[in-house]
């Protein structure tokens, strides 16, 4: 039996495999000497982190599920959410864009697209040649898909797009978006139509800047489509028919959104445990005070809870499991408060040093109350899993 070197270790890799392990080994190493350095930096300079972001390829980080056949390094989804996990233990903005073209468009596209499609655009997400950014969000709420605003309108030889789409990660620098609109709202989620849009092919889309207190490296952004004209052979699936592809997408990118809280409650951990034992007050150290040490314990056991969650719809997904949407909601549910929870504790533990610029708690408070929005608001998958185990909703 392999000696664990903490007890966080073993929590950790209790039941991975040896490949798994060395995979977790290798990409910590990795953001936390490519990628931690610069993260603050990038933040104060609302820096885009393109020069990161070139470092993934040639690691295989750039395409861990998209097949060797379109020039991925395709690997399962349990070694798919640990390469997430460990890059956002580090940086948010890294891990989303792993994420993004990973989750989305490449489940997505490996899923509903067409041979064409697929060697359009997979080789070069693998290669780092072409980023991809989500353009689900609109200004009325990310939530209520089936009612959303933008449409598609059939014209000869394509469709129109006109609609806006906010909090989008990577716009400026992306090479496709994948992009949700209505081909007839009297239909709600029946009219819901994906398409896959190359935003420097493609004349009426304009990018705003979408200012945010958090986040600013990630440079989100506003973006317009304005009559947007694209060909027939953009859309992913087939018209009206956007929700299954949808449905096959989101499972992963709830999965990886939620491997993604695990980094970062993860981290909340990492930099509190020897804050504690560091930090002096009333002649002691303030890790030997119980309260403080409460909040210690429960850190830790809210991020097992939170990454055991997430590990298990891993193994569903590598057992041939197409739909696990509760177990989805459940993860994410799970994961994202941890996230927020660890780093309100985190923040405590700091004391007043926790909203201080040297140190980077307060941030990741913000980030991980991002993360619970994404992917579904706490509200709604608290509902789904009340509907699905009430036998309400179905997978």
């Amino acid at each position: 039996m392999q000696t664990m070197q903490t007890p966080l270790d073993r929590l950790m890799d209790f039941d991975l495999t040896e490949e798994q392990r060395q995979v977790r080994a290798s990409v910590r190493e990795f953001a936390e000497k490519e990628i931690l350095p610069h993260v603050e930096q990038y933040e104060r300079e609302e820096r885009y982190p393109l020069e990161l972001i070139e470092k993934l390829p040639p690691l295989g980080l750039m395409g861990p599920l998209i097949s060797e056949e379109y020039g991925g390094s395709y690997s399962d989804a349990m070694t798919y959410g640990i390469i997430v996990e460990e890059l956002a233990r580090i940086d948010w903005v890294i891990a989303s864009v792993v994420s993004v073209s990973n989750s989305l468009v490449a489940t997505a596209l490996g899923s509903f697209g067409t041979e064409e499609q697929k060697q359009r655009y997979l080789p070069a997400i693998a290669r780092g040649e072409c980023l991809a950014s989500a353009c689900l969000t609109e200004p009325g709420g990310g939530t209520d898909l089936p009612n959303m605003q933008t449409t598609a309108t059939k014209v000869d030889g394509g469709w129109k797009i006109t609609g806006t789409k906010v909090f989008i990660s990577h716009a400026a620098h992306a090479g496709v978006f994948f992009v949700v609109a209505s081909v007839d709202r009297a239909k709600k989620h029946k009219g819901v139509t994906a398409f896959l849009v190359d935003p420097g092919q493609t004349e009426g889309i304009r990018i705003g800047e979408f200012p945010m207190r958090t986040l600013k490296r990630d440079n989100l952004a506003e973006v317009h489509f304005e009559d947007a004209f694209v060909p027939d052979d953009a859309i992913l699936g087939e018209p009206g028919k956007g929700f299954p592809v949808l449905g096959s997408a989101l499972d992963m990118g709830r999965f990886s959104v939620a491997a993604r809280c695990v980094g970062q409650a993860q981290r909340c951990l990492d930099l509190a445990l020897p804050y504690a034992l560091e930090r002096e007050a009333f002649g002691q150290k303030i890790g030997e005070f119980q309260l403080i040490q409460k909040k210690i314990a429960d850190m830790t056991c809210r991020t097992q809870a939170a990454r055991n969650a997430v590990y298990q719809l891993g193994r569903m997904k590598d057992q041939g499991v197409g739909r696990a949407s509760m177990e989805a909601s459940l993860a994410k549910l799970v994961s994202s408060q941890a996230a927020v929870d660890n780093a309100l504790d985190a923040i405590q533990i700091y004391g007043g040093y926790g909203l201080s610029g040297e140190y980077e708690v307060g941030r990741l408070l913000l980030e991980a109350k991002s993360l619970e929005f994404g992917e579904g608001t706490s509200e709604l998958h608290t509902k789904m899993i009340a509907e699905f185990m009430l036998g309400i909703r179905k997978q």
